[in-house]
């Protein structure tokens, strides 16, 4: 029987390799010089991604999804029916979905109207975006670059990611704004149920402790591919508390703060 390697990459301290064989696909996770960890299945991708998770798992931080409920719980013992869940992380951004909401609907997004004072505003209304940010953010959407952005925040809402971003990052980069903080902030607002506000620092820290490949897959670059890695994590996340019974993704996003975070 003869293998071949189809892939191979360094994840962290350990390398992935994926080999096949007569139509059959085996991965191993190769740690200080000993094999730690292997995958097999007839689906290329799919072992490729068991792989980055196992590669994950074997991070010294890695607490599982298992911890972070236990975090998480230890400072909101009723959940996402906490009064002090609601107060410290939940009512503050229905706030501000009714602000975005009610000033900035999806319609006039797309539309390009709203100015940039109202998207700023919007911004504002919340701490998911540093002062830093927030600053630089002033400059990028002044004059008619605000209406380019927010047609192109609203293309992203609505399903068209790649060319979301692209046009999101053609305003923001001139103004060092191209950050994922930015691209999402808004469409995570208008569709909560749908779409994930990506905070990379927190996050990347919470799929290591859970052991998901998105610690390995990020990049700062605004590619589709690492956001729809954040959706599969956020996916995994309510499959794992679906018993807590979260209600959309800003609990999802709250949860994943208070575990990796607090």
């Amino acid at each position: 029987m003869v293998m071949k390697t189809v892939r191979e990459a360094p994840v962290g301290k350990a390398l992935l390799r994926l080999v096949v064989a007569d139509g059959t696909f085996k991965g191993v996770v190769v740690r200080d010089g000993r094999i730690v960890a292997t995958e097999t299945g007839d689906d290329g991708d799919r072992v490729w991604t068991a792989l980055h998770d196992a590669a994950a798992r074997l991070d010294p931080s890695f607490f599982g999804y298992d911890g972070a409920r236990t975090r998480f719980l230890k400072y909101f013992p009723l959940g996402f029916e906490d009064r002090e869940y609601a107060r410290h992380e939940r009512d503050y951004k229905i706030r501000a979905k009714t602000l975005i909401d009610t000033t900035l609907p999806l319609a006039d997004a797309r539309a390009g109207s709203p100015s940039g004072a109202t998207v700023l505003k919007a911004f504002q209304a919340t701490n998911l975006l540093s002062p830093f940010e927030k600053v630089k953010l002033k400059d990028a959407l002044a004059g008619p670059h605000a209406g380019r952005f927010l047609e192109s925040a609203a293309a992203f809402a609505e399903g068209d990611i790649a060319g979301g971003l692209s046009g999101m990052a053609a305003v923001l980069r001139p103004h060092e704004s191209a950050r994922w903080t930015v691209v999402t902030y808004l469409p995570y607002f208008w569709f909560p149920e749908t779409h994930m506000f990506l905070k990379p620092e927190v996050t990347i820290d919470y799929a290591t402790r859970v052991g998901h490949r998105f610690a390995h897959v990020y990049e700062s670059d605004l590619t589709p591919s690492v956001y729809e890695c954040l959706l599969d994590l956020v996916a995994s996340t309510r499959r794992e508390i679906a018993d807590l019974a979260p209600r959309d993704n800003i609990d999802v996003q709250s949860f994943l703060w208070t575990a990796a975070a607090y």
